[in-house]
């Protein structure tokens, strides 16, 4: 019988940590299938820094790199340039890469560091127990408001592709979803063309991958991606914000 569907190479065969529902997972493998196909999981270094994906070291089997919280934009950028001829990215979720890590992320987009970032917004802070995110939506409700996000207290919510894409050294920056068929084969190919372009020497790259939290939602994982689906793609719109040639 041929087989048709198996686990990418690049991914350990390991339980994962996450909760279930938690759509990580799903993330994990569309970059392991990214790195079979483009045959780099030998060249490639992942930095990691503090979040849910605290653990991401245990399951690619590539070269894997601990970060602080919110530093692996700056990690990476040591790394790469050290060693230019690797593919490196970072795994950040939206508390890291949004709140502790903004400075790093911002001027590694700023600078063109050749890097990629996986950016996982589930509007929420998942790890340390379900407090509000600098993604988390008006009037969404969380350990730290309870009452729901008020804008005039707590300030809105950060679109970050559309923020960096601002830059002029982003070199493309694209935000996708991982709740149906459809979005999951769409981010897999923006990884896919994120890493592509790292290989080519064009810049800095970063998918933002809409993604569920169950567990700190209070909602089965079905009930969390129809609530995806009708509250964050409406305030984060998938799509391209940025592809374009970097002048230099």
């Amino acid at each position: 019988m041929e087989k048709v569907f198996e686990r990418p190479k690049a991914l350990c065969n390991v339980p994962l940590h996450y909760c279930p529902g938690c759509t990580h997972g799903i993330v994990h493998r569309l970059v392991a299938e990214v790195m079979d196909e483009l045959d780099i999981t030998g060249d490639t270094i992942g930095v990691a820094p503090v979040g849910c994906s605290v653990f991401a070291y245990n399951y690619f089997e590539c070269d894997m790199h601990e970060a602080s919280h919110g530093r692996a934009p700056a990690v990476a950028t040591g790394i790469k340039r050290v060693h230019n001829d690797k593919i490196v990215f970072t795994y950040q979720g939206d508390g890291d890469l949004a709140a502790i890590g903004t400075a790093e992320t911002v001027h590694a987009a700023a600078r063109g560091e050749n890097i990629t970032i996986i950016f996982i917004n589930n509007a929420i802070y998942g790890m340390t127990g379900g407090q509000m995110a600098p993604t988390s939506l008006a009037g969404q409700i969380t350990q730290t408001t309870p009452y729901g996000r008020n804008p005039k207290t707590q300030g809105y919510p950060i679109r970050m592709a559309e923020m960096l894409s601002t830059l002029d050294g982003a070199r493309y920056i694209e935000r996708v979803a991982v709740d149906s068929i459809k979005n999951i084969k769409a981010a897999k190919a923006a990884i896919k063309k994120a890493f592509t372009l790292q290989m080519q020497g064009e810049g800095f790259t970063m998918v933002e991958v809409l993604s569920s939290c169950p567990t700190n939602w209070g909602l089965s994982p079905v009930e969390a991606l129809e609530w995806l689906r009708a509250n964050m793609i409406p305030h984060y719109p998938l799509g391209v914000y940025c592809d374009k040639k970097l002048e230099g």
